[in-house]
């Protein structure tokens, strides 16, 4: 793992398609951009912003999000994310997190990764629960 640098950001967006609403990923019974679909959104850009920092061994996995999703989105808008790091402890980095959309912010928040070894960790997944 390389030095991981504050500041560092990435961004990347999505359109929002039918598969991607709440009444599709059943997270609300409306034709909005969906809560969870936002949220892996807001992961993708995480990911983007640390993996440059990465080896090759290595990958980040999710392990808290806190967020607020504070305006709809229908569809067809495209939906924007963006990603800062704002703390690294080791191999815990903290990323400020944004939404928008081609009108305004739809979500904030911030949301934590953890460095692992790919290799170990899906191992170590993979035998979860064989005796």
């Amino acid at each position: 793992m390389k030095e991981i640098l504050t500041g560092e950001t990435a961004e990347v967006y999505t359109k929002v398609t039918t598969d991607k609403l709440a009444i599709a990923v059943g997270s609300g019974s409306l034709k909005v951009f969906a809560t969870p679909s936002m949220t892996a959104l807001m992961e993708e850009a995480a990911c983007a912003a640390v993996n440059p920092f990465l080896d090759e061994s290595e990958t980040s996995v999710g392990i808290s999000l806190h967020i607020e999703h504070i305006a709809p989105t229908p569809v067809g808008m495209t939906v924007f994310a963006d990603a800062e790091i704002i703390e690294v402890n080791g191999r815990e980095i903290t990323f400020k997190v944004t939404a928008r959309d081609e009108i305004t912010e739809i979500g904030h928040g911030t949301h934590k990764r953890f460095i692992v070894n790919a290799e170990n960790f899906q191992s170590k997944t993979d035998t979860k629960g064989i005796m």
